[in-house]
């Protein structure tokens, strides 16, 4: 095994990174090392001061599901009392307190319901852009792209050219977990493969549909089985045709256990600190050698561990999300305003910019 050094060398001359390599600086390098490197690696990926931030409002189509993952307290069954599907109007008035706000993406998202085929969220999208031309829809994941082209007997791409023609703008890396079948069988057994996850997300990028990915880290997973997520992330983007965006971000979070399925069953709770996000954040800016963005996720973490993740190669705090259902149900969830926001960037040393999803700096109000 090459030494710590010769790994960092190899990491700032932005050369992937062998799994097993990966692994020995996550086992054996101290903290203070990763951060430092990962900081390096930021400035090489961006070269300016700015930090962004972002306004949007998380809105669930539906809670019923009938995927019912081990880690999601917020899914019901079919005749639950209190299972729903969102209404135009209910739509309406979320959005346009969003645009009062500043905002103007709306991350529409919630479960694979039985009775909602493609027409259903064809028919939503482009309504939703009729009535507010100015409205981006960062909406779905994989996995209900996974349901969506079984229930319909259709290709990945023809469902997504489908969404896209009636408005998607952007493509959420939602449902990723951690990208191991094994791990998948016992936390998601309904959800979509590790290989199908990654073949909807082929197809995105092949179709230049900006994309993000995500990890759910803290559960029954290991450190190969981390590390291994990342690699497969990464060895995905380096497909991307040229000039595509690909993904755009990549957003690591903590499993929170209050009440979930999984925390009774298998006994794990989320006991990860500080200290595991701040690696977390570390090692996935210096595995993601092709990734530009890595974002803090405030909403999950906390102010102190965001305010650190920026020193640790972290150059996105997330966003100002008006509503989220899904985190907050298992016990957790850290919400702030922009000022507040853009406090923790500045106390941080850096300048907080007001982008959109694509990364792109916007105006502020």
């Amino acid at each position: 095994m090459k030494s710590r050094e010769k790994i960092y060398e190899k990491a700032l001359r932005f050369d992937p990174l062998l799994p097993e390599e990966a692994v020995f600086i996550y086992r054996e390098s101290p903290l203070g090392e990763l951060m430092t490197v990962a900081k390096l690696l930021r400035e090489k990926h961006v070269t300016d001061n700015n930090v962004g931030w972002m306004i949007d409002r998380n809105v669930n189509i539906t809670n019923i599901c009938f995927s019912q993952c081990k880690f999601c307290n917020f899914c019901r069954k079919p005749g639950d009392p209190d299972a729903y599907i969102t209404t135009i109007d209910e739509y309406r008035q979320k959005i346009s307190e969003l645009f009062e706000k500043g905002g103007n993406q709306l991350l529409l998202q919630g479960g694979m319901n039985p009775s909602l085929r493609l027409n259903y969220y064809t028919g939503l999208f482009k309504q939703l852009k009729d009535e507010f031309p100015d409205l981006k829809l960062h909406a779905l994941g994989p996995a209900e792209i996974v349901y969506l082209a079984k229930a319909e007997k259709r290709s990945f791409r023809f469902i997504l050219e489908e969404l896209v023609k009636s408005g998607l703008d952007s493509l959420p890396g939602a449902g990723a977990e951690i990208l191991v079948d094994r791990v998948r069988k016992s936390v998601s057994p309904a959800k979509a493969s590790t290989e199908e996850w990654l073949g909807v997300m082929k197809e995105a990028h092949l179709m230049n549909l900006p994309t993000s990915a995500t990890m759910m880290y803290g559960h029954i997973e290991t450190v190969e089985d981390r590390i291994n997520h990342l690699i497969r992330i990464r060895d995905l983007q380096s497909e991307k045709p040229e000039g595509h965006y690909g993904f755009i971000t990549f957003i690591p979070w903590p499993f929170q256990h209050e009440g979930t399925v999984l925390a009774r069953e298998y006994g794990v709770y989320n006991t990860t600190g500080i200290t595991d996000h701040i690696k977390i954040i570390a090692i996935s800016r210096i595995v993601l050698n092709n990734i530009r963005n890595i974002q803090a996720s405030i909403l999950t973490t906390d102010r102190d561990v965001a305010l650190m993740s920026l020193h640790a190669g972290a150059n996105d705090l997330g966003s100002v999300m008006m509503e989220e259902n899904v985190v907050s149900a298992a016990g957790l969830s850290h919400m702030f305003d922009a000022e507040e926001l853009k406090a923790i960037i500045r106390e941080a040393g850096f300048t907080p910019v007001l982008r959109n999803q694509k990364y792109e700096a916007v105006e502020e109000l």
